[in-house]
């Protein structure tokens, strides 16, 4: 491995944007979590495909790692520089390519982020659905699977692309899919890359299906005396087949820190956070026919909002419901848990998660997607402190090993990183070894992402 002449042919290659500052290279060496600081040894930031796969030839040539960067807020260590290498940060590669609004679809470069993507989309009375929380990357989220809060409606990134152009770890630039909405040509390499994390190639644009702005919208927020009352709600309503566009879960705790970060008063009691699209009509009796189960199942302090403001503060304090937690501890650094189970394991899942967090000295309110079974504990710790360290992975094998036996996974969002490599083989078996037989396959030289969700050598 030479980094170094990678570096030096790099740099002839970018001119200044081929960067080795610390400050640079500092950034792109932190993560959103507990993980120690891993920067590469240089950052790159190309503008175009081509770019991109002449910076992947170069650091073939000198067998120098590569890693992809969105924003950087994913949470298991996918962009941390494990083995050094270069980061290619995809900023200035942050375009719509083409709207098709007839269709319903629109291409993308990988740096748009989803915010930004439906500000462009607004004119069009089209929007892209999946919503992480973060303002994530697009490709970024393609490259984690991401999902989020909208996921119970309109499905995850894996639901919503389309095709992807890609480039191979010996720079060969492909394209996978189509503007089709099926196909039976061949292998589903579209959805091969989606979840890859950057270990298969890097993805420099991407096909995404869209969603028609809702004619009219909804959303409430209830609170519940018991964790079991409030899934049971989500139950009934999902199968009575009222569609719910979102709908979340936050703890006591959750509420509590709520309170002190956003101003609000909820009670302190699990609460659901639910959102309704569709005409008015329709918005209107699926509102009315959840109110009558929420009322059903002991729910009180039902709040609706329609106005924009109203909803959009809303999903806002949802959606920073990690730093409102985090700033609930002084100084505090978190580990951030991800299982999903069937639903109907989901009370079983958080009471025992629950009871394991009160037994120990840590303090982990628990927040999520109910309506897919997602959940997130967020373990708070000193990072000064190995014991609260210790305590937290605990913690968090003891939530996988839950999830398991009771027919889950290991992260439902997240993805697996550097931070859940431990768990593939327990939940995979030999299928993980078949993960790293396709990585070997894609890249024989492990440059691209290498320490990340699959074990090569």
């Amino acid at each position: 491995m030479t980094i170094a002449a990678a570096t030096a042919e790099l740099s002839s290659f970018l001119g200044e944007r081929l960067t080795t500052s610390k400050s640079d290279r500092d950034v792109h060496g932190r993560s959103e979590v507990y993980y120690a600081p891993m920067p590469p040894d240089a950052v790159a930031y190309p503008r175009t495909t081509q770019e991109v796969s002449e910076i992947v030839k170069i650091c073939a040539k000198h067998d120098c790692p590569v890693i992809p960067w969105g924003t950087g807020t994913s949470l298991e260590g996918h962009s941390l520089a494990l083995r050094g290498g270069i980061t290619v940060d995809f900023a200035q590669m942050d375009k719509v390519v083409e709207i098709n609004a007839e269709d319903m679809d629109v291409r993308v470069q990988p740096g748009i982020t989803r915010m930004s993507l439906n500000d462009e989309l607004r004119a069009t009375g089209l929007f892209f659905p999946v919503d992480p929380g973060a303002n994530a990357s697009i490709g970024g989220m393609a490259a984690t699977r991401a999902s989020g809060t909208t996921t119970v409606r309109y499905g995850t990134m894996a639901d919503n692309v389309m095709g992807l152009e890609v480039v191979l770890a010996d720079g060969r630039i492909i394209r996978t899919g189509s503007r089709a909405r099926k196909t039976s040509a061949g292998y589903d390499l579209t959805h091969l890359f989606v979840g890859s994390e950057g270990t298969l190639g890097l993805i420099t644009e991407l096909t995404l299906k869209l969603q028609g702005q809702p004619e009219a919208i909804s959303s409430g927020v209830c609170a519940f005396d018991t964790l079991e009352d409030a899934v049971q709600t989500v139950m009934t309503t999902i199968q009575m087949g009222i569609p719910m566009a979102r709908i979340e879960f936050v703890d006591a705790a959750t509420a509590r820190a709520f309170n002190a970060y956003a101003n609000e008063s909820f009670p302190e009691k699990p609460h659901l956070m639910i959102e309704f699209h569709g005409s008015e009509v329709a918005v209107a009796d699926d509102a009315e026919r959840f109110g009558e189960i929420v009322k059903d199942m002991g729910g009180s302090g039902f709040k609706w909002a329609t106005k924009t403001e109203d909803r959009n503060a809303l999903w806002a304090m949802r959606h920073d419901g990690y730093y409102a937690i985090l700033q609930s501890r002084k100084g505090a650094t978190a580990m951030s848990t991800d299982i999903c189970v069937p639903i109907s394991k989901l009370a079983q899942a958080v009471t025992e998660t629950q009871a394991d967090i009160e037994a120990s000295n840590l303090e982990g309110p628990i927040l999520g997607h109910v309506g897919d079974g997602n959940f997130h504990a967020i373990l708070l710790i000193d990072p000064d402190d190995p014991k609260e360290l210790k305590m937290a992975k605990a913690l968090s094998d003891a939530m996988v090993e839950r999830a398991l036996s009771l027919g889950g996974t290991v992260t439902g969002e997240h993805g697996v990183g550097m931070g859940k490599m431990k768990y593939m083989p327990q939940e995979h078996g030999d299928a993980w070894n078949v993960m790293a037989d396709i990585k070997r396959s894609f890249d024989p030289q492990n440059i691209l992402n290498p320490g990340k969700l699959v074990q090569v050598n």
